[in-house]
Order: C-alpha cells, then sequence, then structure tokens
C-alpha cells in the first residue's frame, strides 16, 4: 500500500509543475489557487458526505487546521506561483526537494524524531541527482537579483509545506481522520486566498479557456484532492521525512514530459542523475528504521 501511494504522488505531482505554468497570467494567483481548492474542496467534502466520512473536529483542532491550511494549500503557492515568473519550473522542482531536508529538521525540532539511518544517504543521493540533471540549467543562470527572488520564494513555499507536513503529522497523533482534517484544511486555505482576492481587488472570473479550465480541473482533482490525500496518507504511515523523499523524484517524471512534448535532450549528466535517484530510492526503501524508532514514534503518538 505505502508503494502505491508513493507511486501516486510522484507521477501526479510530476506533472503539476508543468500545469502550473499553463495558468500563468490569466488570472491573479490568489484567484487561481482560490479555484483550485475550491473545486478540491467541494468534491472532497461531497465524496465524504456521502460516504459518511467526514469526522467532527474540535475547535482546537479547527484551528490547527487552518493553519495547515494556510501552509500548504494557500501561502506555499502563492510563492511557487510568483516564484516561476523568475525561474524555470524545472529549477523549482529541484529547490522544492529541499523538503526532505526541511522534514527531517522540522520532525526533529518539533516531535524530537530522530531522523532513520537511510535518510541521510540516500537524501544525499537523490538531491544530488537531482542536481546533475538539472546541471546545464543551473550552470547557465547567472545570479541575478530575478534568479535570487525565485530561488527564495521557492525556499520559502517549500519550508511552508513541510510546516504543513508537521501539522498534518500532529493531526494523525491526536487520531484524526487523514482525509477529514485535509478537507478542513483545503476549505480554510481557500477562504484564506478568496479574503486576500477580495482585498485586492482582484477579478474572480475564471479564464474559461480549454487549457486554462483543463489545468485548473488536472490541479483541482488528480493534483489536489488525490495526491495530497495520498501524500499525507504516507506522512502518517512512514513519518514526514521519508514521505517527503518523493519530492526528490518529481524532476524525473518534468523531465519524461518535457522528452515527450519538448524533445528534450538526455545529455550523460542527465543520464548519470537518474542512475544515482534510483539509487537513492533503493537504499531508501531497503534499509528500515530500528525498531527502537518505531517504539517510539507510537509512544509518543499515544502520549500525546
Amino acid at each position: 500500500m505505502n508503494a502505491l501511494l508513493y507511486l501516486s504522488v510522484v507521477l501526479i505531482w510530476g506533472t503539476t509543475w508543468l500545469v502550473i505554468t499553463l495558468q500563468q497570467g490569466a488570472a491573479s494567483v490568489t484567484v487561481a489557487i482560490f479555484w483550485r481548492f475550491l473545486i478540491a474542496t467541494v468534491t472532497l467534502m461531497v465524496i465524504l458526505v456521502l460516504l459518511k466520512r467526514l469526522k467532527r473536529l474540535a475547535w482546537k483542532d479547527h484551528f490547527y487546521c487552518l493553519l495547515q491550511g494556510c501552509c500548504v494549500f494557500g501561502f506555499n503557492f502563492v510563492c511557487f506561483y510568483h516564484a516561476s515568473a523568475f525561474i524555470a519550473s524545472g529549477l523549482e522542482s529541484v529547490i522544492f526537494s529541499m523538503a526532505v531536508l526541511f522534514n527531517a529538521l522540522n520532525g526533529w525540532l518539533f516531535f524530537r524524531i530522530k531522523p532513520p539511518v537511510s535518510l541521510l544517504p540516500a537524501s544525499l543521493l537523490g538531491f544530488g541527482g537531482v542536481i546533475a540533471l538539472f546541471w546545464h540549467d543551473l550552470a547557465a543562470t547567472q545570479l541575478s537579483p530575478a534568479l535570487l527572488t525565485g530561488i527564495g520564494l521557492s525556499l520559502l513555499g517549500t519550508f511552508g509545506f513541510s510546516l504543513g507536513n508537521m501539522l498534518t503529522q500532529r493531526h494523525q497523533r491526536q487520531g484524526l481522520d487523514v482525509l477529514s482534517t485535509n478537507a478542513w484544511a483545503m476549505g480554510y486555505g481557500t477562504l484564506v486566498m478568496a479574503l486576500i482576492s477580495l482585498f485586492k481587488g482582484d477579478n474572480f472570473m475564471p479564464d474559461l479557456t480549454l487549457t486554462w479550465t483543463v489545468a485548473l480541473l488536472w490541479l483541482a482533482i488528480p493534483g489536489s484532492v488525490i495526491a495530497f490525500g495520498a501524500y499525507f496518507s504516507l506522512v502518517g504511515r512512514i513519518g514526514a521525512a521519508k514521505a517527503a523523499y518523493s519530492t526528490l523524484l518529481f524532476p524525473l517524471v518534468a523531465l519524461a514530459l518535457s522528452t515527450w512534448w519538448e524533445n528534450y535532450v538526455w545529455h550523460s549528466n542527465a543520464v548519470i542523475g537518474l542512475l544515482m535517484i534510483l539509487s537513492g530510492n533503493l537504499v531508501f526503501w531497503l534499509v528500515r528504521p530500528q525498531a527502537k524508532t518505531q517504539d517510539k514514534l507510537q509512544k509518543t503518538g499515544q502520549a500525546t
């Protein structure tokens, strides 16, 4: 089951970086994010209500869902959408893979979880492979103010995503249903984006062109309802640090799409990068955390 969830996250989110670029310019960033998560929230809420899976939450839990919504379904995407105006989407995905490090550090900071033994070698191989894949882009880019702005926004968005992971981990330690907290967090993120758009005086009318609409539906249903549900289920099953390793595989999907649609040429450094990432993924799955670590997590969850 973990492998299926992991594969779903990689394949779906690997496409969203390219799809996001199809929405650029047609509407303001906050309006585009608002429509994406409005559709996702309504879809997920309806499904949960019909299946009688929508759980009630305490007011305190709603507050944490609000924070999660701001971190994962709001301001982090504001950063990513704006960053795409300064740097390539491929470079954004490289920076987003830093979620592995952020999650490991935040897990230690907030929950005192010692990172698994496999995390360091797997992350080094994976992140090194991502750099090798995009070496031509990195080498050709000068450290201009626009580049630094794009990198800074991407790092800020990635850190926000990591904080949202910690809130998800908090929910699951409290025994809360992952789909219910996800639905409420999406709703709160949508509301925050709507309020910001109203404050700015943005036009809420979406662009009804075929390209923009198809991109919106893909980002809302597979990219949000399915992928976020699968990802946060992984966070509960294997921990935020290990779940975030899936972010190291996103550029592989982006490259596959680029090879098909944009005639991407595979240089020797790209092949080396591919082998490094696959090796890191193998290390990640073969080296299991020690039983003591699992016991500690269970005891901590029960105590919380």
